[in-house]
């Protein structure tokens, strides 16, 4: 169990002494405190809680206040993780004023000691405004999953070379506008190493490679909490879907068949 806080300048820190940064989403207090005492550096509220707890399809139907709810349940299980939350669709896109405006009700309502924005150089003006604020940015390039209909979906991205020096300018974009770390989604790892290359902040690989400066995976899937195929870079830990199931069966028969309740299960 890690007794000290983490924080941002911890975290770029790490990309100095060449030590790797964990990150696991989390959505409600239990499973905040559950990677907090695991000691993962850093939890995100992930605007992926659309997919994994409220039935959406993407993401783009999840609204601030549902971020703020999940990140104030999610804050009141973390002691010493840094806690990041998804700023979601729109909400920092419109102007710089309400992008800072929507960032910092994340950190007053919702406990987030940072926020998380995707896309490159035409948003870095944004995260410029947030940050000089004093509210901490995790940048995220690659695939950005609030653009997917642009995208054309879920596709790998970095495959032409074009594409490679696009990223690289967005990562150094998001650099200069003051980003503590850089989420790098689904890009081949050659392409992972050489964004980590160009800039001195850390990158975070999520599909994208052994080369970043620490990983992330979403909680769901990684632990085998979902009904749907997780995506080809996530590695099961557990399938605990499976194991709920069986427990649930095992109930059913029990209390269909009379064996639960038992003596050792009644007050006297």
């Amino acid at each position: 169990m890690r007794m000290n806080k983490v924080r941002t300048l911890r975290i770029m820190k790490m990309k100095e002494t060449n030590q790797k940064i964990v990150m696991l989403t989390a959505y409600d207090c239990f499973m905040a405190k559950t990677l907090d005492e695991a000691g993962v550096d850093i939890i995100l509220v992930g605007d992926s809680v659309g997919m994994t707890q409220l039935g959406f399809e993407d993401t783009l139907r999840v609204t601030l206040d549902m971020m703020i709810h999940h990140c104030a349940a999610a804050r009141r299980g973390v002691k010493s993780s840094l806690l990041v939350g998804d700023m979601p669709f729109m909400t920092y896109k419109i102007n710089e004023d309400e992008a800072l405006r929507n960032a910092a009700r994340m950190v007053q309502e919702g406990g987030c000691e940072a926020v998380k924005i995707e896309g490159g150089e035409n948003f870095a003006r944004f995260t410029s405004r947030i940050v000089n604020a004093g509210i901490p940015v995790m940048g995220h390039i690659g695939l950005v999953p609030q653009s997917v209909h642009q995208l054309g979906g879920y596709r790998v991205q970095g495959k032409e070379e074009d594409d490679v020096i696009r990223l690289i300018n967005d990562a150094r974009a998001l650099e200069e506008a003051g980003v503590f770390s850089i989420v790098i989604e689904a890009v081949p790892p050659s392409v992972g190493k050489r964004i980590t290359e160009s800039v001195r902040v850390p990158t975070i690989g999520i599909g994208a490679g052994p080369f970043c400066d620490g990983q992330v995976l979403v909680i769901n899937d990684m632990l085998g909490l979902t009904d749907k195929k997780p995506p080809h870079f996530v590695k099961q830990y557990a399938n605990l879907g499976n194991a709920a199931k069986k427990a649930v069966e095992q109930y059913m028969e029990e209390v269909r068949n009379g064996s639960f309740p038992d003596e050792a299960h009644c007050y006297e």
